[in-house]
């Protein structure tokens, strides 16, 4: 895996949209953050343009991020917001300027899609993270933790006992980590940007979504061979989960621990990354060492 350079004070982040459209007010929130961090913002040029729920056409938005995936003066690009559109442009990116000059990418949820097309084909760390969205409504845990790691100081986190810490399955492991959105990740099965899970520490975490429809995606995933063969399992955050009339009657976090019952490997629960304010960065594609147990870490090398 290669790691992108590392930000300094100065360097320039630029704040597109693959998805759902912003408003400038929902933006200078992040850029008076990331202007404390010393560093300097660039807005694409479509970024606030609307186009029913989207940030613009897919030409538009798909511009928007060539551009900044194609400009050297670019160090990181931080995503506007998730909710649907990446995977309407990611075939008309060509990724030759990146990976001649790569940088961070920083976001989650929809942008699951790049993270996973990036890690199947071009081998580059990406950064999972808040997005100028909800990035200064996020802790100050998470700020210092998602600066640290864009800015190249050593990240790591230790987990004391936390629900459902009974449902953990104890253990150690190392393997890259990959992963996401499970919503996402079960949509682009089949497709040239599913990722690969052999050997790897997979990361899962959704939200708002039906109960039966969590276990669906689990098997969905299983029976494509993504989970059989991983090097351990790490679930985030599962809010806001529904449930019909007649009752799937588990969690999602139960419905998880079903999916991977056979296997054996470490799996940790209710690890704060997510769609919650308290979502803490992770570094894609970076060799990471689990541990579960009474006292739990990730620790990224």
């Amino acid at each position: 895996m290669i790691t992108p350079p590392f930000l300094k004070a100065g360097d320039k982040v630029a704040i597109v949209s693959t998805a759902r459209k912003v408003s400038e007010d929902e933006m200078l929130p992040a850029v008076t953050l990331l202007n404390d961090w010393g560093l300097k913002v660039e807005f694409g040029k479509n970024l606030f343009k609307v186009l029913n729920q989207f940030a613009g056409t897919d030409e538009e938005r798909a511009a928007d991020f060539q551009s900044a995936l194609n400009d050297s003066s670019v160090n990181a690009i931080l995503f506007a917001r998730g909710g649907y559109g990446t995977v309407r442009i990611i075939d008309r990116i060509d990724w030759s300027g990146f990976q001649n000059n790569p940088k961070w990418l920083t976001g989650f949820s929809d942008v699951t899609v790049t993270h996973a097309h990036v890690h199947r084909h071009l081998g580059i760390e990406t950064l999972h993270s808040p997005m100028a969205f909800n990035l200064a409504k996020s802790t100050s845990e998470v700020k210092n933790k998602m600066k640290a790691a864009l800015f190249g100081d050593k990240l790591s986190y230790e987990i004391g006992e936390h629900i459902p810490a009974d449902m953990n399955r104890t253990g150690e492991a190392s393997g890259e980590l990959v992963g996401g959105n499970l919503s996402i990740l079960y949509s682009l099965l089949g497709s040239t940007s599913s990722i690969e899970t052999a050997g790897k520490i997979l990361f899962l975490e959704d939200l708002d979504e039906y109960l039966y429809h969590i276990d669906r995606m689990m098997m969905a995933l299983k029976r494509a061979g993504k989970l059989y063969k991983l090097a351990g399992l790490i679930v985030g955050s599962m809010n806001d989960m529904k449930d019909n009339k007649v009752r799937f009657n588990k969690t999602a976090e139960e419905i998880v621990s079903e999916a991977v019952s056979e296997y054996s490997y470490p799996v940790l629960y209710g690890f704060p990354a997510g769609h919650i304010r308290n979502n803490m960065p992770l570094i894609f594609g970076r060799k990471v060492k689990l541990k579960v147990g009474v006292d739990s870490s990730i620790i990224f090398e």
